[in-house]
């Protein structure tokens, strides 16, 4: 490992399946691999709390069609960091991370969750972790900028188009998130004022501010996204449980999301040639599916 918390070896004993019941289970595969991954090792997950890692809002209830519900803790991860090589990750950012039980209340298993990983992290515990989620979705709106193009966050927010585009996939989702009558929740790098002064400020103004807020945290180690890395890694990506979720929401709910359907569209073209767009030509077909810029 290198990267924001310094350079260092890890030897951890690893295994293709769980071979034992532990004391907790982390779920840290992505949103997609859920299902198969929680019921390769459920043999040994009898009344062991279960923690799940996932990007979007529907791992929690993946995993509760498997388990009880009373043994999922869910936690919101806002740390940035790139694996693209087998053995090495690079942390670029180290953040923090919410937990908090999606069904129920907070009780002694959660907090004791809390404390393991606040010891390497700061952790907080919240009684609206679902709220959480969404807030962490509307953030995460933009990652599939960089999977489009082949760059770097600091890349796409230099150009004041790009970051206007972002603005406008997160204003599609905060329109959806408040049709259907879901709360908000504030993560510790992400103020609900943040999403508030998105959704009001003039476009121009709202990209600057969210371009601002990207460049809180850039460092020597490049920020790419999850989208991307799965990209490059050859990976199929988690877009459906991102900007999907948001157009299906909307469907839902009645509310126009053209911009993310079109962003769904681009990533799994991508996914089948291998062949990012520069900025210009992604413009083009965003302008071409009928979004004018």
């Amino acid at each position: 490992m290198d990267g924001a918390l310094g350079a260092f070896t890890v030897h951890p004993a690893a295994a293709e399946t769980l071979e034992f019941q532990p004391d907790f289970a982390f779920l840290v595969v992505k949103t997609q691999d859920v299902l198969p991954a929680v019921q390769t090792s459920l043999p040994f997950l009898s009344g062991v709390p279960l923690v799940t890692f996932q990007n979007g809002v529907r791992s929690d209830e993946i995993v509760a069609t498997l388990v009880p519900r009373t043994q999922i803790i869910s936690a919101v991860v806002n740390t940035a960091a790139s694996f693209l090589t087998p053995g090495k990750v690079s942390v670029a950012y180290p953040g923090s991370i919410v937990l908090g039980h999606p069904f129920g209340d907070p009780d002694q298993v959660l907090k004791t969750v809390a404390g393991m990983l606040g010891a390497v992290i700061p952790a907080k515990m919240s009684t609206n972790i679902q709220g959480a989620h969404w807030l962490k979705l509307i953030v995460n709106l933009n990652n599939a900028f960089p999977a489009i193009t082949n760059m770097t966050y600091t890349q796409i927010y230099a150009d004041a188009d790009m970051s206007q585009l972002a603005v406008r996939a997160m204003r599609e989702g905060l329109a959806a998130v408040k049709k259907a009558g879901i709360r908000l929740e504030a993560l510790p790098d992400v103020p609900l004022i943040l999403p508030q002064l998105i959704a009001r400020l003039p476009i121009r103004l709202a990209g600057v501010l969210l371009a601002a807020s990207a460049r809180r945290r850039e460092s020597e180690w490049p920020l790419l996204g999850s989208t991307l890395q799965s990209l490059r890694r050859g990976r199929p990506t988690e877009i459906d449980y991102l900007n999907g979720e948001i157009v299906s929401l909307g469907q839902q709910h009645h509310v126009p999301t053209p911009l993310n359907a079109a962003i769904v569209e681009i990533v799994h073209q991508i996914e089948q040639s291998g062949q990012f767009l520069g900025i210009k030509q992604f413009k083009e077909r965003i302008e071409a599916a009928g979004y004018g810029l």
